[in-house]
């Protein structure tokens, strides 16, 4: 058996231990998050040993260790949930807290990054430069030059780094890629992902200033997309259109309850879960120093379309939509894709797996337990083990022991196309098509040409002359 590895989780909110401070809480898909339940479960197998959580602020570690008790601790049996935190409690604010938190890590352990976009790359960046394995939380960056920068230093350590593309482990997702493999040049895609309004009351410390709705809801789909038909077409051109409105009235609600958005206001603005708020003095988006509430400028939907160039010459045409101003469904987020090929076509409804539910207390739903099982067994034991939310952190901690035992490289992992390595090409086309609809929004809708350098990899973005 490989050895247990340590693991360091920065990030301590709704992805990472189902902990969000609003009125809202978590989402119903993740309510005791995903990571940490994860790697503990791991622990009680003994694949993972110690685990250490990372935060911006201390002073929520006792309402996190709460929810952690709570949603885990008073749930299953036979679940350790011992776990170290940084900062102390008492420290309000540390945006280099991470790297005191990596120094007490050593080479080969893991890291797991679940905060806002544009802090993914400097905490990355640091986990590899100290030799650590590295999961990032969807989308790996936000530009092609720090993408690019991450692969080389990755390489140069010989450590595992990948992004948590959980839907490459649903088998409905594996087995559509499987067949659309077999079904000619490619066509036509169009992938819809929705969320209700009430993630922006979650995501309220960055939406709109440093990070949108594409990058964290459209990589999902343009990455299947991209996995699906890699080594067969490329994206070449990209334009982007959105919808305005709803979003920034939301926010600005949101924000002027919490008095501006400012540094006491709630943990999301201080770093927690998937993409809530790691670091946010990190920030290099649009946020203004003077006027947090006035500076928001958000999307309610964003729409990139994007043509494809197959290896014999012909084209295809991509669709991909995201919005988080839904009213609420029988199911946190709606999400379904539609592929045609020149000999065929896969429709797949991810929200609706023909499993509902109607209680007195929550109404009526729809469930998805392959994504997380939270229900324990009949003996009380956590049992979501085969769960592709699961499956995608558990995947990446065999390899990642398997390549401190020297019996895997990086490069026989990538081979496997299952765990989205950073340096596989269908991750680094969906951050070059992430940063092209950004770059064309912010340029009114220009087109914007993805050019590649002579290995096949995407290098530059340029917008496209009239």
């Amino acid at each position: 058996m490989e050895q247990p590895i340590n693991v360091l989780m920065v990030g301590a909110g709704e992805y990472t231990v189902g902990f969000v401070p609003t009125k809202e809480g978590a989402a119903s898909d993740k309510s005791a998050g995903v990571i940490a339940i994860t790697l503990m479960d791991l622990r009680r197998l003994g694949k993972v040993q110690r685990l250490v959580l990372c935060d911006r602020s201390g002073r929520h570690f006792p309402a996190v260790r709460d929810t952690i008790k709570r949603k885990i601790q008073d749930v299953y049996r036979d679940m350790d949930v011992t776990i170290e935190t940084h900062p102390a409690d008492e420290v309000e604010e540390d945006n280099t807290a991470y790297l005191a938190a990596m120094a007490g890590m050593r080479p080969g352990d893991m890291v797991t990054i679940f905060t806002p976009d544009h802090t993914h790359y400097p905490i990355a960046l640091a986990a590899i430069q100290r030799g650590l394995h590295v999961l990032i939380a969807k989308p790996a960056v936000k530009s092609l030059q720090h993408h690019h920068h991450l692969v080389q230093a990755a390489a140069e350590k010989g450590v595992l780094v990948a992004v948590e593309f959980h839907k490459r482990f649903d088998p409905i997702y594996t087995d559509a890629r499987d067949r659309i493999r077999g079904l000619g040049p490619f066509a036509f895609f169009s992938s819809t992902m929705t969320q209700p309004k009430k993630q922006l009351h979650t995501f309220a410390g960055w939406a709109g200033r440093s990070s949108d709705i594409s990058f964290y809801l459209n990589s999902h789909h343009i990455d299947f997309h991209a996995w699906s038909v890699q080594g067969q077409s490329r994206p070449m051109v990209v334009v982007a259109s959105a919808a305005r409105g709803k979003a920034n009235e939301v926010l600005r609600d949101v924000l002027g309850e919490r008095g501006g958005g400012g540094a006491a206001a709630t943990q999301e603005d201080h770093g927690v879960g998937e993409g809530a708020g790691e670091n946010a003095g990190l920030v290099e988006g649009k946020e203004a120093e003077g006027d947090p509430v006035g500076s928001v400028d958000v999307e309610d939907a964003i729409t990139l379309m994007v043509q494809w160039q197959n290896k014999g010459g012909s084209c295809g045409t991509a669709l991909y939509t995201a919005s988080w101003i839904a009213p609420p469904t029988d199911c946190h987020t709606q999400q379904y894709f539609h592929y045609m090929g020149h000999q065929g076509e896969v429709r797949v409804d991810q929200a609706h797996r023909g499993f509902t539910m109607a209680t007195d207390a929550a109404g009526f739903a729809t469930l998805n337990p392959l994504y997380m099982k939270y229900t324990p067994d009949a003996a009380g034991r956590f049992a979501g083990q085969l769960g592709y939310g699961y499956r995608s952190i558990a995947e990446f901690v065999t390899a990642a022991q398997c390549i401190n035992s020297k019996k895997l490289t990086p490069e026989v992992v990538e081979s496997s196309e299952m765990i989205a390595t950073i340096g596989s090409s269908a991750c680094l086309l969906t951050t070059a098509i992430l940063e092209a609809g950004r770059k064309s929004l912010d340029m009114a809708g220009a087109p914007i040409s993805i050019e590649y350098n002579e290995e096949g990899r995407p290098i530059v973005l340029m917008p496209v002359s009239p």
